[in-house]
């Protein structure tokens, strides 16, 4: 890859990967979209992992509080507000994994067309759009009971269709349920740290099976500018949400999937 390249798949990746509108969907689509070549595996990892670098970082004080409190509810059996949001994030990853685990090679292969994707950014944004406008509430995240995190969990797990956005779908699910939307995106971005991190264990482990050879110059690149603009994509959507809500991404999605099918069909 030439450095444009890097450079505009780092910022896209860090751009979109915590907003609701399909980070997945837009690696998908850059090299179809240009004479670029498939970015590969590898560096998809290393833009993940500038997501991920992203996440922990913001939230370094509460993942510590978190961390320290499950340790302690191990031990004591005794559930304070940080113990029972930790339990949280992890009882809502456990249905993505499995069906990531079930459903990986058709998610990879059957399901990577930009009609898909087209589907998907509509029918999922209207959803979005939906919930924002007529369910949302003012629970905390810390308000959650563990029916709330099993159904925000089992929607996460429609994050592997392309185009849903996990991020989208899980603020989605949070909204129907009564959340604020501060709440809503700040549990959604809790939620994607043990899903990056499988994530990209698992693509990891497929990367030294196949012995791909690494450009380190290009994955160091693209880990730099994914964190720094998914830094900055986070702390400026929590700062904003409040006041421009979900619709202007649902108009970002209608736009782009109508869009996809006008040049594919």
């Amino acid at each position: 890859m030439d450095w444009l390249q890097v450079i505009v798949l780092a910022i896209v990746q860090g751009v979109t990967e915590f907003l609701p509108v399909s980070s997945s969907a837009h690696l998908i689509l850059v090299p179809v979209l240009t004479d670029w070549p498939d970015q590969g595996l590898a560096f998809d990892v290393a833009l993940h992992l500038g997501s991920l670098s992203a996440v922990l970082i913001y939230f370094r004080r509460d993942i510590f509080g978190m961390t320290v409190s499950w340790g302690r509810s191990l031990k004591t059996r005794e559930l304070d507000a940080d113990a029972k949001l930790a339990w949280a994030v992890i009882l809502g990853t456990i249905p993505v994994g499995l069906a990531g685990l079930l459903l990986k090679d058709t998610v990879e292969t059957v399901l990577r067309s930009p009609i898909y994707l087209a589907i998907g950014l509509i029918a999922f944004g209207l959803l979005l759009s939906w919930a924002d406008w007529r369910h949302r509430g003012e629970r905390s995240e810390y308000q959650m009971n563990w029916k709330d995190v099993l159904l925000i969990g089992c929607a996460q797990a429609l994050a592997l269709f392309p185009g849903t956005s996990r991020s989208g779908i899980t603020m989605t699910a949070a909204l129907m349920l009564g959340l604020s939307r501060e709440a809503s995106a700040r549990f959604s971005f809790l939620l994607s740290i043990p899903v990056i991190v499988l994530a990209c264990g698992l693509e990891t482990i497929e990367l030294i099976k196949a012995q791909v050879p690494i450009d380190v110059a290009a994955m160091v690149g693209g880990v730099v500018l994914s964190g720094i603009s998914a830094y900055l994509c986070i702390h400026y959507f929590l700062a904003f949400i409040k006041r421009i809500g979900m619709q202007p991404f649902v108009i970002y999605r209608l736009v782009l999937g109508i869009a996809l099918l006008w040049i594919f069909l």
